[in-house]
């Protein structure tokens, strides 16, 4: 899928089906893929439509720390989030 020439995943947004750059959906899906374990529907629109806005930015979040800390990152990310989507 392309928007604008720039290759996309779709993203949950609420309202209407949004969509983000894979350069950023593929790495909050390596995190997820590390959490959890791989599930290529979850950014091929087969899964619930994408990931939910707030675990983009959770995934991303974690992302940002060494691998060993993902999973805690991730966790420290969804505690108190309100209003993002489904870990929100």
């Amino acid at each position: 899928m392309e928007s604008d020439g720039i290759p996309v995943h779709p993203v949950q947004t609420g309202f209407r089906g949004g969509q983000a750059p894979q350069s950023v959906t593929l790495r909050a899906y390596e995190v997820y893929s590390e959490i959890y374990s791989p599930q290529p529907a979850m950014i091929e629109d087969g899964c619930r439509g994408g990931f939910s806005t707030g675990e983009l930015v959770a995934f991303l979040y974690a992302r940002s720390f060494p691998k060993a800390e993902w999973r805690r990152r991730f966790d420290e990310a969804v505690r108190g989030m309100k209003g993002f989507g489904r870990h929100a």
